[in-house]
């Protein structure tokens, strides 16, 4: 079996969730026989090689704006991928949803996984939102296989365009002890602040979780790990308003130093809004933190509808709120990071999920 893999920014390129979940799949599936071609954004890669950890990599141009990057260069990739000779195509970006024709033109097979709810993203207005409810809705119609990474994601196809989905969850990372020295470089100490992880943008919900913070009484830290790699008038605005009880530490490469942040904040507080299974929200799950999450169905369903988390409506009060709430109880903060990995059942297993992509590729090529 051949599986080309369109859609993310490339292999070995770590930036974000889908590039972390190429390189676990395609690795997995390299060992479990499969023959896996990813294809890359060439503009990123200054060394070129073919073949990487067995895997077969095709550096196809785009234009190199927020807009058109991902569209442009999901097309490009979807007709090299049409006329070569992989057996299954598999898409990891709803912007090429409307182009699921063109691998029909060869009989190539196809899966999609849909990812959030791009149209509902507040950076994709107008234009850029109806693009992608059209193209979600045109997925659902040129795709032999929907994938959906949680089962409120599924229920969300269902009722907004009559499509049923094969779920299939984002994996976890496995947990590994962090040394604590590692804090020392941010000049933080361990249960002493509480850690935002992710992207500057509006519906990642920092402005408000930053304005509750700064209205509260709390004596702890907020740490916030993340920027955005453009100039961009909304990330600006929040370091101005933020002062000097906000640290802003932007990207943190190490892995080690990013779990040592996890494993060592009073809480973990996500306020993602738009997508489903949260790869953030996993790696703080599997570092034992106690968590305070936006109240979304995507949330609930990873956290058990409360069992293993705390969660507050999108306003600054219930946000306060909640911080008082844990900071007035630390023996519920720590059973919360005493339970929090008991819900990193086997559909969060990165073995298990590349077994479920597996048969999926076997199931649609019959």
């Amino acid at each position: 079996m051949k599986l080309a893999i369109i859609g993310t920014r490339g292999y070995p390129y770590v930036y974000g969730g889908f590039e972390t979940f190429a390189k676990e799949l395609s690795e997995r599936l390299v060992k479990n026989g499969v023959e896996v071609h990813i294809y890359c954004q060439k503009n990123l890669f200054d060394k070129q090689p073919p073949l990487v950890n067995g895997i077969h990599l095709h550096y196809i141009p785009t234009i190199n704006t927020k807009s058109l990057n991902q569209i442009v260069h999901s097309f490009l990739s979807l007709v090299h991928a049409t006329f070569s000779r992989v057996d299954v195509i598999l898409v990891v970006n709803l912007a090429a949803g409307p182009m699921g024709w063109i691998p029909k033109l060869t009989g190539k097979k196809t899966m999609i996984n849909v990812d959030g709810l791009e149209w509902l993203r507040p950076k994709w207005k107008g234009l850029g939102a109806s693009y992608f409810r059209f193209a979600a809705k045109m997925a659902t119609k040129l795709y032999d296989l929907i994938i959906t990474d949680a089962e409120a994601m599924r229920d969300v196809y269902l009722k907004e365009f009559n499509k049923d989905s094969l779920v299939i969850a984002y994996g976890a990372p496995e947990y590994k002890k962090s040394a604590i020295s590692h804090l020392k470089r941010f000049e933080i100490t361990a249960n002493d602040y509480y850690l935002i992880v992710g992207r500057l943008i509006p519906d990642n919900n920092a402005d408000l979780i930053v304005k509750a913070y700064l209205e509260s009484d709390s004596e702890k830290k907020l740490v916030i790990v993340g920027d955005v790699p453009y100039k961009d008038a909304y990330a600006e605005n929040l370091k101005k308003l933020a002062g000097d009880r906000v640290r802003f530490i932007g990207y943190v490469r190490d892995s080690e130093e990013l779990m040592a942040l996890y494993q060592n904040c009073f809480t973990y507080i996500h306020g993602h809004k738009f997508g489903g299974t949260n790869p953030a929200m996993l790696k703080a799950m599997s570092n034992n933190c106690a968590i305070l999450a936006l109240d979304t169905s995507f949330n609930k369903e990873m956290l058990r509808n409360g069992e293993l988390g705390l969660f507050f409506k999108e306003n600054t009060e219930s946000i306060s709120n909640g911080m008082k709430k844990l900071e007035k109880n630390p023996e519920y903060v720590e059973e919360l990071k005493a339970e929090v990995s008991f819900g990193l059942t086997d559909k969060y297993n990165w073995d298990s999920v590349t077994a479920a992509y597996q048969l999926a590729m076997h199931t649609i090529y019959k």
